[in-house]
């Protein structure tokens, strides 16, 4: 079972793209931000954690912590530090959970991929757990009309979430291959189609 990080800036298109790979594979997909909601519910380690740094105003009405107040809570003064203080948290304990699904899909033998998708694959060392990582490429203009489109978020809101990923160059660097995801769902799919005939 080949063990693959989708990983690219906010807007790239991760998710469409996953879809055409779960259609075309036998794989199990994992997203880190679903991972992280376990990690942050109620009674998990990370949850009052969260609280001591970001207060009690990120709490819903419900008891748990509302993403959306919380996430507005990290950007709001544009101060890294906070950022950096929350993923300190939130990223090993996802990574843990990660690990032990890899080894739970192992075991099963049913999957021949293993698809993991996360931002923050570079920064917290996901290569060493991974055979490769593949980046999803769009350009800023298209990843922002996203954005604007399926979120709703102001160029401000947009401008600060980009400035806290990584850059293209970055992306590249760290990355084995490049997926393009530039608009065209088609073209996007027949480029993935010919790169998997790559790979033994």
């Amino acid at each position: 079972m080949k063990v693959i990080g989708i990983t690219g800036g906010v807007g790239a298109g991760k998710s469409a793209v996953l879809e055409i790979l779960r259609s075309l594979l036998r794989c199990r997909i994992l997203i880190a931000d679903e991972a992280a909601h376990e990690a942050e519910a109620k009674g998990q380690p990370c949850y009052d954690e969260l609280i001591e740094i970001l207060g009690s105003g990120i709490i819903g009405e419900d008891g748990e912590i509302d993403r959306k107040k919380m996430a507005a809570k990290i950007f709001e003064d544009g101060n890294d530090e906070v950022l950096k203080k929350v993923n300190a948290i939130v990223h090993p304990r996802v990574k843990e959970y990660i690990l032990r699904l890899i080894d739970e899909s192992k075991k099963e033998g049913k999957y021949d991929w293993f698809f993991i998708e996360a931002a923050l694959l570079i920064e917290d060392g996901y290569k060493a757990i991974c055979d490769e990582l593949w980046y999803v490429y769009a350009p800023e203009n298209v990843r922002a009309a996203r954005l604007k489109e399926s979120r709703g978020y102001s160029d401000e809101k947009i401008k600060a979430v980009m400035e806290s990923q990584n850059d293209d160059e970055t992306f590249r660097e760290n990355c084995d291959r490049v997926i393009i995801n530039d608009g065209d769902l088609n073209k996007t799919r027949e480029n993935i189609e010919n790169m998997l005939k790559t790979i033994d």
